[in-house]
C-alpha cells in the first residue's frame, strides 16, 4: 500500500469538500440547524460533506470500511477503516466563526496510519502518514521544543454536554491560567491537534471526544515529533474519549498536571 499516494488523493478530496463548505458558509444556515443532543448540532452541510467524503474515499480504497459522525454509512469491521469528521466545529460554522475543520484518518486494525486535517477557513491542509514527516500545505512542520508549562500556550475544549468532570476540569484550568502563557479554546479539536503539530500550541487536552475528532490529528502530532496519550498515559485516546497531545519536552510535566486533576478511574 502506497500511503503517500493515498494521502495525496485524500488531500485533494478534502480540499474539494472544503471548497463546498466555504461556499455554504456564505449562506445563512442557522435556521436549518438540527439538534442531535444538548449543544450538539448538525446541518445539511455536515451531512453533504460526509457524503462527498464517503463517496470519494470509497473510490480510493474500495474495500475499506467507515467510522463516521453523521451516520451516512454503517460502521463496518474491516482491516482498513476511514474515520471521518465532515465538519469539526459545527457550532462555530453556524455562527460563522472560525475555525472549523475536516478530519479524515485511515486505520489499519486499531492503528492510525494516515491523517488529514483541513482547517477550512484558512485552507491549511495538515497531513501525515505512517513513517512520514508531518506537513502543512507541503511544508514540513514540527512541534515546538518549549520545555516547561510556564512557557507554554495550552489548548483545550470546554465541556458542552458531558459535565460529569466539570469540577476537576475547572481546577485544571485554574492551574493553567496561573502557570502558563494562557489557555485557548478554539472549538475544533482537529484544529487544536493540527496546531500542536505545527507549533502554535505546546499542548492540548480534552475529554468526551470521539474517534473522528482526534484520529487524524493525533497521528499528525506524532509524525511532527510530539507525544499523544490518554489521561492515564496509555494509548487509549482514539476510542477512550480523552486525549493529551504535546511536544515531547513538555509532556512529562504536562501529563502529571492533567493526570492529577483528571485521572481516569
Amino acid at each position: 500500500m502506497n500511503l503517500e499516494e493515498i494521502c495525496s488523493k485524500v488531500c485533494a478530496l478534502v480540499r474539494e469538500t472544503g471548497s463546498f463548505i466555504r461556499e455554504e458558509s456564505k449562506k445563512n444556515v442557522i435556521d436549518k440547524v438540527e439538534v442531535k443532543g444538548l449543544n450538539n448540532f448538525v446541518t445539511y452541510v455536515d451531512k453533504t460533506s460526509e457524503q462527498k467524503l464517503v463517496a470519494g474515499l470509497s473510490k480510493i480504497l474500495p474495500n475499506a470500511g467507515f467510522i463516521v459522525e453523521e451516520g451516512s454509512v454503517k460502521e463496518t469491521k474491516t482491516q482498513y477503516r476511514w474515520v471521518i469528521d465532515p465538519l469539526d466545529g459545527t457550532t462555530n460554522f453556524i455562527h460563522n466563526l472560525p475555525p472549523y475543520s475536516i478530519s479524515v484518518a485511515l486505520m489499519d486494525e486499531n492503528k492510525v496510519i494516515l491523517g488529514v486535517v483541513l482547517e477550512v477557513c484558512t485552507n491549511e491542509c495538515f497531513y501525515a502518514w505512517k513513517g512520514s514527516k508531518a506537513y502543512n500545505n507541503e511544508s514540513i512542520i514540527s512541534v515546538t521544543r518549549v520545555p516547561a508549562v510556564k512557557d507554554a500556550l495550552i489548548a483545550t475544549g470546554f465541556p458542552y454536554y458531558d459535565f460529569s468532570r466539570m469540577k476537576s476540569f475547572l481546577e485544571s484550568l485554574d492551574y493553567f491560567f496561573v502557570h502558563s502563557h494562557g489557555v485557548r479554546r478554539l472549538g475544533s479539536a482537529a484544529a487544536d491537534l493540527a496546531y500542536v503539530a505545527c507549533g502554535r500550541f505546546e499542548a492540548f487536552y480534552e475529554y468526551s471526544l470521539n474517534s473522528w475528532d482526534v484520529a487524524a490529528g493525533a497521528l499528525i502530532v506524532q509524525q511532527a515529533g510530539g507525544k499523544v496519550t490518554d489521561f492515564n498515559g496509555s494509548d487509549n485516546y482514539i476510542f477512550g474519549k480523552e486525549i493529551i497531545a504535546s511536544n515531547n519536552s513538555i509532556y512529562p510535566e504536562f501529563f502529571q498536571i492533567v493526570n492529577k486533576f483528571l485521572k481516569s478511574k
